[in-house]
């Protein structure tokens, strides 16, 4: 509970600046289906065992050019002003690239944010289902030049999970750190 209340006050802090670059939405405690996936050292990650800890979600890839690294250095502000608390708030990446997002690409991308972030891949059928239940659009869009030959369009929103595993918050990817 404690953690809730400081991770409230802290979005509630960005909510209070005069600009509009915060939207956030409060949701009612919807339940997330569990989910199985594998993290970034190849363990399994189940949702249902992460009860008793506030779990910040993210939906990106490890190519993503803008989005994605933004979201990755405001969290890592996030979670080095938590300190102590850091224990009871889990942050995780859930790839909407699994063709490249390889456990150990998602290991070596979020260590250079914090070691701490789990990252999550798994098949494309999981990985959908994942989606669906939080309600993320994510498409392969393919690029005519560049190494990477696509890009992903996707949802940028954050999607806070309360210790009881519900949907309680969605947060837009530009809420500013003050």
């Amino acid at each position: 509970m404690r953690i809730w209340v400081i991770m409230m006050l802290a979005l509630a802090g960005w909510a209070c600046r005069s600009d509009d670059s915060f939207r956030t939405t409060e949701m009612p405690a919807t339940p997330i289906s569990d989910f199985v996936l594998q993290d970034q050292h190849g363990q399994p990650f189940k949702l249902s065992e992460q009860r008793g800890k506030v779990v910040v979600f993210f939906f990106g890839y490890t190519f993503c050019p803008d989005v994605c690294p933004m979201t990755l250095s405001t969290w890592k502000r996030v979670y080095d002003a938590l300190r102590a608390d850091t224990a009871a708030v889990r942050f995780v990446y859930v790839t909407v690239d699994p063709e490249r997002d390889t456990p150990e690409k998602l290991q070596a991308h979020l260590a250079i944010f914090s070691p701490s972030f789990t990252g999550l891949t798994g098949s494309p059928e999981a990985l959908r289902e994942v989606y669906a239940d939080f309600g993320v659009y994510a498409e392969k869009v393919n690029i005519a030049a560049g190494a990477s030959g696509y890009l992903i369009n996707h949802s940028t929103r954050m999607f806070v999970v309360d210790a009881r595993g519900d949907l309680r918050l969605l947060i837009d990817h530009a809420a500013p750190v003050p």
